[in-house]
């Protein structure tokens, strides 16, 4: 275990995700990982971290639809609601993306996993940064998920992460689910 990773305050994971650091806190289901998604070297920080290949893409979180809206492309009215009706809440859709979404963020994909969490801690985390997320689980890939902090010290040393927000874990059970907006396919139940 690592004494040595930091508490943070809200105002405190702020500064260090905009310094392009990479954060711990509890979500919906279990602990994750989160980063700036415009800042490359920071999501390349993350996939390092969590020994994850960049080509798998990653899921970014967000208070409202509007934080997310400039990554993606335009969907049907049908579509749009299919989205809307499930959030807030645990259900991650893959939209198709505008052609300058970052590769970074979408990996080999031409489509984006996003989701409007309504997960208190998680939402005002995205309202003061002003913006989505990445997030993803906190654990080394194929590593099962951390579900306390204990977890989150035991995989990371303070010197991989700047810190963590410490709060509850949501109610769900399992991690999010994860549909494809289109055919309305599940991906990940």
């Amino acid at each position: 275990m690592s004494p040595s990773l930091p508490e943070l305050s809200t105002e405190g994971a702020v500064d260090a995700l905009l310094a392009g650091e990479v954060i711990a806190w509890p979500t919906e289901a279990v602990w994750g990982l989160g980063c700036d998604p415009y800042n490359p070297k920071a999501v390349a920080k993350l996939l390092s971290i969590k020994q994850r290949p960049a080509e798998m893409g990653l899921i970014l979180i967000a208070a409202d639809f509007e934080q997310l809206q400039n990554l993606l492309a335009p969907v049907t009215v049908c579509e749009m609601g299919r989205a809307l009706g499930s959030w807030p809440g645990p259900v991650s859709w893959l939209f198709p993306v505008k052609p300058d979404t970052p590769d970074w963020l979408r990996g080999k994909h031409q489509t984006l996993a996003v989701r409007v969490t309504d997960h208190p801690l998680s939402r005002r985390l995205c309202r003061i940064f002003g913006g989505p997320l990445v997030s993803t689980s906190a654990n080394p890939t194929a590593s099962v998920a951390a579900t306390s902090l204990a977890e989150v010290k035991k995989y990371f040393s303070g010197s991989e992460l700047a810190g963590y927000l410490d709060g509850d874990l949501g109610e769900q059970s399992k991690v999010s689910e994860i549909r494809d907006l289109i055919s309305n396919t599940l991906i990940r139940g």
